[in-house]
């Protein structure tokens, strides 16, 4: 999965060194999903509308960063230079169209003069089709990404536009064009010199979020400020993120928007607008008058220190040494034990008013991919034993692909660490339609399966940054064997079951601190 990230300033004067660093620590808090290749767009100059500086490069972000300082020291770049507004993007990829090069790396351009610039996290299916109807039309292609049909359809649809002799066709309409056309799961980033201080970001399928932070001298606190004037177009200083995880945007703000699917995000003049896609089946509906969405901002739940790796190498070392407290968290307020040993409870408040629903059910359904459906494969059989409810196991890419049977009377459990599984939301869609009871486990509080689904639990096992599943693996476990004491906890029979299976659960983080101790010292 690659990286997006983006940084606008407006009315904050901020020097060219400012917004480079930013633009690449956004990149270094995305390193962890692994890369190949990154690159970078900002504006050439403050004082007029020109062809901005484009700076790509296989390899590590440092090569990146290597790359572009050599660049400024033979061209004399004033990094000085202050800017009063400027929109910057950039990107990680992990090659999946083309090998590792600049040229494959983002931003993809729309050819000489960069009128058109695109990051992109995700994939184009119907990319072949477009390349060729553009070729036809003169285009011509340096890169073997699916992304580069993207900023070529953009300059086709501005220039056709102008040709037309039509009135002043604006950003965002662009982008509703180009989106028409698109087939796939994205998140984008569009920046142009024709839209000067001005970016567009879209998504469909694939995790984008607006970080807002509000600079002003006489105010000690950001967060004082009412959602509404955060969006507002008004004169106040401000910084603008976007980025396809929140660990790159907790450094600077925790005031988050998270787009959702079929939404634009017009970043101007100071304010956002947020317009809705009406897309079904590659169809637009409404285009020249986009309904218009008002959303509110929430507070990302996340510390700064929680994305730093501390005393250990790397993430994956650190988060399994985090096993313990993350194992404790996951179950506080939800294992009671109670003063009398006889008084051994489960509260999971995000199912109590559907448990009845879930007993009733004629199976349930569990769907994931990867590790989080291996964390429900490890789960069914207590889940059988507990609730005598069948389960059956279910990888999100085949359920959507085969158009499996979910029926009403089916609870559906969607798994997932962020949330943001594109597979997984698919069928949730789909399970959805078909009217099954949803509940979904996550580790992400306002990620997209926590708000489509009917109900859930919440693993809350802390930021997981590290590729590899730790942490939140051994919690999803926990938190589906919580879901199978709650469900079976009106039967009488397997009430001593269900008391040791509580006691082995309340004593799992003293046992992982002795077996760590017992490593350590060996």
């Amino acid at each position: 999965m690659c990286g997006i990230f983006a940084y606008l300033n407006f009315h904050a004067n901020k020097e060219r060194r400012y917004i480079l660093e930013v633009l690449f620590n956004g990149l270094r808090r995305l390193e962890y999903r692994g890369y190949d290749s990154a690159g970078i767009a900002i504006d050439n100059s403050s004082s007029s509308s020109s062809s901005p500086l484009v700076f790509r490069q296989a390899g590590n972000i440092e090569s990146l960063v290597n790359s572009v300082n050599e660049e400024i020291t033979n061209t004399d770049l004033n990094l000085d230079e202050v800017f009063y507004f400027h929109a910057g993007i950039a990107h990680t990829r992990w090659a999946t169209h083309g090998e590792p090069a600049p040229r494959n790396s983002h931003p993809q351009s729309s050819g000489p003069g960069d009128d058109f610039l695109v990051v992109h996290n995700g994939v184009i299916t119907n990319y072949e089709v477009l390349k060729e109807t553009l070729v036809r039309h003169g285009f011509t292609f340096e890169s073997d990404t699916d992304t580069e049909v993207i900023p070529k359809l953009a300059k086709f649809v501005f220039d056709k536009a102008n040709e037309e002799g039509e009135q002043t066709v604006t950003f965002c309409e662009v982008v509703f064009e180009v989106m028409r056309h698109l087939e796939g799961a994205y998140a984008l980033i569009f920046k142009s010199w024709h839209y000067p201080n001005e970016l567009i970001a879209c998504k469909l399928g694939s995790p984008l979020l607006l970080g807002v932070k509000e600079l002003d001298e006489g105010k000690s606190n950001s967060h004082v400020f009412q959602d509404a004037h955060f969006l507002s177009k008004n004169d106040h200083p401000k910084e603008f993120f976007l980025s396809s995880d929140p660990h790159a945007l907790v450094e600077h703000t925790k005031k988050v928007l998270v787009i959702e699917d079929g939404e634009v995000v017009n970043l101007k003049d100071g304010g956002v607008s947020i317009l809705k896609f009406e897309n079904e089946r590659g169809r637009c509906n409404g285009l020249s008058r986009p309904a218009s969405v008002e959303r509110a901002l929430s507070v990302l739940e996340m510390e700064v220190e929680q994305i730093n790796k501390g005393k250990y190498d790397h993430y994956m070392q650190k988060e399994i040494h985090e096993q313990p407290e993350s194992l404790t968290t996951t179950m506080r307020g939800r294992l009671i034990r109670g003063g009398s040993r006889k008084t051994k409870t489960v509260l999971l408040g995000g199912l109590k008013d559907h448990l009845k629903t879930i007993r009733r059910s004629r199976r349930i359904v569990f769907i994931g991919c990867g590790t989080s459906y291996n964390a429900a494969l490890a789960s069914r059989p207590i889940l059988e034993e507990l609730s005598g409810i069948p389960v059956s196991m279910e990888i999100a890419s085949d359920l959507w692909d085969r158009q499996g049977p979910i029926y009403r009377e089916d609870t559906a459990v969607f798994v997932s660490q962020s949330g943001e599984t594109a597979d997984t939301l698919l069928a949730l869609d789909y399970a959805r339609e078909n009217g099954a009871l949803c509940v979904g486990i996550t580790n992400t509080v306002g990620s997209s399966i926590a708000r489509k689904t009917h109900c859930g639990v919440h693993i809350n096992a802390g930021a997981e940054i590290g590729v590899a599943s730790t942490k939140a693996y051994t919690s999803q476990i926990v938190v589906m064997v919580m879901l199978a004491l709650a469900i079976g906890s009106d039967s009488i029979s397997c009430q001593k079951r269900r008391e040791a299976i509580i006691d082995g659960l309340l004593d799992l983080p003293c046992k992982l601190s002795k077996l760590e101790r017992k490593f350590a010292s060996s």
